[in-house]
Formats: structure tokens, C-alpha cells, sequence
């Protein structure tokens, strides 16, 4: 059985499967289809064509811990996913982001509030996406990463597997520490490979290559392969190999 609020709106054609929730004010587009074990929070927006996988959770309000570095100081707007979107099984998307057409996010997943990903993005199995997180389109974070808050992933981005962004470096837990955290920056076409570590407030320029394992202490330049731990320029990359 089914729970669907009476102020929830379903476009034509759109499916529901077995112990769903759609919650107030949700509204869904036409040719959804809803999987098993859905829940749907009030007030969300579900784009035409989309399809939402068994056990995922969509809207979902933010709870802080008392402790957190984040808190929530304003209402935050409902949930918005583009038409023909795809969210994965067991992930969870939190009111309060927003989601270009035909984006992808993955099995278990996590992406909070405050986040805007634009079109043809591809957020791959377990990645987490913090909260004021920017990602733009045709970027692609492949499955394990962590995308920390305060970063931004600009058009055409390569995240490889198990990469890892931070965003304090503070290593005391003092209240100075609240107005300077920020995350990467990773400019558009940069490439990032697998278990490379960027630290606080890094800019990857255009176009460069971070190779595999790297850990990235300094802004990079355009165009270029840095690797190492810490990493170093090696060389330029090719010319038949940029965007």
C-alpha cells in the first residue's frame, strides 16, 4: 500500500510501486516512474521522465547536530529535479538542491542542500556531495568520492574514483576557523584521477590532469600534469587530448 497526499500532484502516465510516500505539495511530472519504498517529501518538484529507484529519498529536510559547522539559519526551498533525471536506489537527495535535466545520480548517493548540479552530470555510486556545492554540466564524479562543502565543480569536470576534497585547515577546533573554510575549486575541463587528495581552498586550473594518488597543496596552471605527493608539474598535456 501506498501513502500520496491529497495536495500531491502526478502528471499523466506517471508510476507508483509498492510502500511508497509521496508527501504535502509534492508535484511530479508526467512519465515518472517511482519505485518501491520511495519517499518523497512534501513540497518536492520531480521533472517529466524521471525515474526515482527503489528505496531512494527525495526532499528529505536537513537536521543538523547541535555540534555541526553547519547549521540551517533560513527556510530552505523545496527539492528540484530536472526532467528526466535518474536517482538511484537507496539515495538520498535533500530539500533545497537543485538538479539539472538528464542528471544522473547514482545508488546510494548522498547530495545535501544548498547544492546546484546542472545538466547531463553523472554522480556515481556512494559519492557524497556536501552542502553549497556548485557542480556544472556534462561533469562526471565517479562512485566512492567525497565532494566537501563549499567547492565548485565547473562544466566538463572528471572526478576518477575515491577522490577526496577538504576544506579546514585548521588543525584546532577554534571558532576562527568557521569564516575561512572553503573547498576546491576545479575549473572546466580539469581531470582529476583516482584517490587524489585536494586540499583547503585549492584552484585546479582549466585543463589540467591530476594523476592518480596526487595530493594537491598548491593551485595548478592550465593545461598542464601534476603529480606526486605532494604534486608537481611533469609536463603539459597533449594538445589532441584537451576539450
Amino acid at each position: 500500500m501506498n501513502f500520496i497526499h491529497e495536495t500531491a500532484e502526478l502528471g499523466e502516465n506517471t508510476t507508483v510501486g509498492h510502500f511508497s510516500v509521496i508527501e504535502e505539495g509534492a508535484k511530479i511530472g508526467a512519465n515518472v516512474r517511482i519505485g518501491n519504498r520511495v519517499t518523497i517529501h512534501a513540497d518536492s518538484i520531480i521533472g517529466d521522465g524521471t525515474t526515482i529507484d527503489d528505496g531512494a529519498v527525495v526532499g528529505k529536510q536537513p537536521k543538523p547536530a547541535k555540534t555541526s559547522t553547519m547549521q540551517i539559519t533560513k527556510e530552505i526551498p523545496a527539492l528540484k529535479l530536472g526532467k528526466e533525471c535518474t536517482i538511484g536506489a537507496n539515495t538520498i537527495v535533500y530539500r533545497g538542491a537543485v538538479v539539472g535535466e538528464s542528471t544522473l545520480i547514482a545508488d546510494l548517493a548522498t547530495v545535501r542542500e544548498d547544492v546546484e548540479i546542472g545538466s547531463f552530470v553523472i554522480i556515481g555510486r556512494n559519492v557524497t556531495v556536501e552542502n553549497f556545492v556548485t557542480i556544472g554540466d556534462r561533469t562526471k564524479i565517479q562512485s566512492n568520492s567525497y565532494i566537501t562543502a563549499h567547492s565548485t565543480l565547473e562544466d566538463h569536470v572528471f572526478i576518477a574514483p575515491c577522490v577526496t576534497t577538504t576544506n579546514d585547515n585548521f588543525m584546532g577546533r577554534t571558532e576562527a576557523r568557521f569564516d575561512k573554510i572553503k573547498g576546491a575549486t576545479v575549473k572546466r575541463g580539469a581531470r582529476v584521477g583516482g584517490a587524489s587528495i585536494i586540499l583547503p581552498g585549492i584552484t585546479i586550473a582549466e585543463e589540467t590532469f591530476v594523476a592518480a594518488g596526487a595530493l594537491v597543496t598548491k593551485d595548478t596552471e592550465e593545461k598542464t600534469l601534476i603529480k606526486g605527493f605532494p604534486a608537481k608539474i611533469m609536463k603539459n598535456v597533449p594538445e589532441e587530448e584537451l576539450l
